[in-house]
């Protein structure tokens, strides 16, 4: 039980569910940033800028050489984070208002972690995939 009096008494959030989605989005995010931002922006012709943002932010550098890591990690974040949203035996309560706020609560949960699996294919894509097609078709 919380102890918030209000009409919401006693309904505590799945807080490790939003929280495992809120990071999981951080995580996909990042692997967008550390890796696909770079090659994008010099596939642009923007290599200054990467050379800008590198001196600026060197922890990209460090990223972008573990890249297999950080998308193993947050490979693993998304399946676990997929897990506890579409999970089955869930149930919200019975309670009209508290209802709506888990039913709430529940898609955008479910937003933010189909955001995320966009962002980490996006990521994947630009990071793995993009310069060897490039490559094997010439370009």
């Amino acid at each position: 039980m919380s102890n918030f009096d209000g009409p919401y008494a006693g309904f505590e959030t799945p807080r490790i569910e939003t929280g495992s989605v809120w990071l999981t989005l951080f995580a996909s995010t990042g692997t967008l940033v550390c890796c696909a931002l770079p090659i994008i922006l010099v596939t642009l012709g923007m290599g200054a800028t990467v050379a800008a943002l590198s001196s600026s932010m060197p922890f990209l550098i460090t990223l972008s050489q573990h890249k297999i890591w950080v998308f193993a990690v947050s490979a693993v974040m998304l399946v676990l984070s997929g897990w506890m949203v579409f999970r089955p035996g869930r149930a919200c309560p019975v309670d009209a208002e508290l209802g709506a706020l888990c039913d709430r609560t529940r898609l955008w949960n479910r937003r933010i972690y189909w955001t995320s699996v966009v962002l980490w294919g996006l990521g994947f894509l630009a990071a793995f995939v993009a310069l060897p097609l490039s490559v094997w078709l010439g370009i």
